[in-house]
């Protein structure tokens, strides 16, 4: 089932592995739906960390995946492929992709799609899937936070650190966050950190320590890794968990595992983009009973920093690698 559609749609191709302006406009054909999956005319597209390493060369697509970049979009579903009976055709949804996002036209797996929140655009809507199911994998299921915890979050003004502090206080846990300027301590308390650390003046191993009498902390979501990891071990709490998402200091450290054994620490880590649809539906009906009412009631929000249009994918890379914005940035299109 389909409304007419063009053969043809605009995208955003990676020409070579290379800096932002290897991202050029190119012509696709306009793709079908295969079983279980439907078309999505895109209003707009989130931008992620994960696209600008698919665009250096060193976050290959999984086998299948389309190599156009984009994990996430919002926009109306066009065509349904064989077995869909929801969403249904001209819903407007957002939706969780492993690739092809860069586009007027995008498909995605009809179990991870979610509705639009009441109340919000599609700009804001495509805002969502990748940093919420991120977090909420991450944060809530394999690190088990619960309320009355305490939480850090590094990279406290990304588009993961602004839902993880949302979320966590949300739900009643002490919020610890670290960012990299005085602007973005005020932008992290803003959103709900009960403490916000500037790395560049404060050790944030001992303000968790100092804040939390000396306990340390109950879970951490990093995304820097390096020489963070032992700094992370020495900051939790005894049976704490950390978390990692991404290395933009490196994966490897030096770690003193007797601290680990100890405090009975828990240390995982997850990529999402290569797992089966059935794990990725799950976490999609978690999202929308227990996440999706409080972006409704307005107690949380994306944070939109930029947006661009779909030819300025470039400029909208330049701006994510250049870690100056608080937030989300989105790609729109007409």
């Amino acid at each position: 089932m389909s409304q007419s559609l063009p053969a043809t749609m605009k995208v955003i191709e990676i020409s070579e592995a290379g800096a932002p302006e290897v991202l050029k406009p190119a012509e696709r054909p306009v793709p079908q739906p295969g079983e279980g999956e439907v078309l999505i005319k895109v209003a707009a597209a989130g931008v992620n960390r994960p696209d600008c390493l698919q665009r250096q060369g060193s976050y290959p697509p999984p086998p299948g995946a389309s190599d156009i970049p984009g994990l996430e979009i919002a926009g109306e579903v066009v065509a349904l492929g064989a077995g869909v009976s929801a969403p249904k055709l001209g819903e407007q949804v957002c939706a969780l992709v492993t690739g092809g996002g860069y586009a007027e036209y995008c498909l995605a797996p009809a179990p991870q799609c979610l509705p639009v929140p009441k109340g919000y655009s599609l700009a804001q809507a495509a805002a969502l899937p990748e940093t919420f199911f991120t977090v909420w994998v991450n944060v809530f299921e394999r690190s088990a936070l619960k309320p009355g915890e305490s939480f850090l979050v590094h990279g406290g003004t990304s588009g993961i650190g602004t839902t993880a502090i949302q979320l966590a206080k949300a739900f009643g846990c002490t919020v610890f966050a670290t960012a990299g300027s005085a602007e973005k301590v005020k932008a992290c308390e803003d959103l709900g950190a009960d403490r916000a650390i500037n790395y560049r003046e404060e050790d944030f191993v001992e303000v968790v320590k100092a804040a939390t009498d000396g306990k340390g902390v109950d879970v951490i979501l990093d995304m820097v890794g390096g020489s963070y990891i032992p700094r992370d071990i020495k900051a939790m709490a005894t049976d704490g968990r950390l978390s990692f998402i991404a290395f933009l200091d490196g994966p490897k450290a030096e770690v003193n595992f007797a601290a680990v054994m100890m405090k009975r620490l828990t240390i995982t880590g997850s990529t999402l983009r290569a797992r089966p649809v059935a794990v990725k539906a799950a976490l999609a009906e978690a999202l929308k009973a227990k996440v999706w009412p409080l972006l409704e009631a307005g107690k949380i929000a994306p944070v939109m920093a930029a947006s661009f249009p779909l030819a300025e994918a470039a400029k909208a890379h330049e701006l994510m690698e250049s870690s100056s914005h608080i937030g989300k940035i989105v790609l729109t299109l007409d």
